[in-house]
């Protein structure tokens, strides 16, 4: 038990104008801190851009879309789902070919 909370770790986190804490994989800070500093700079943007047209509901959900659009466009390129049935065709292809050859 002690071995796991050692993995575990606690931090504050600065996400635009408030402090969120966290317990969190001791592994993973690096992405956290990156993630809320990301998130601060795409809300002062969205804010300072809409404040006063907008709402802050409005401007947290632009941001959030922001966000999730930049991660469905990288994790499109990371798509390996075409590549995986090549490995099986080139197999069947090749055994289909030697087993001509050796009639």
């Amino acid at each position: 038990m002690a071995e796991q909370n050692k993995d575990r770790l606690h931090i504050r986190l600065h996400v635009y104008d408030e402090e969120i804490e966290v317990v969190i994989n001791r592994d993973d800070e690096e992405y956290y801190r990156s993630a809320a500093k990301l998130i601060t700079e795409r809300y002062n943007a969205y804010s300072q851009a809409y404040k006063g047209r907008k709402s802050d509901h409005t401007i947290a959900l632009m941001t959030l879309v922001d966000i999730a659009l930049m991660y469905q466009k990288e994790r499109s390129h990371n798509d390996t789902t075409p590549y995986d049935n090549v490995p099986a065709k080139l197999t069947a292809e090749i055994e289909a070919a030697l087993g001509e050859k050796g009639k």
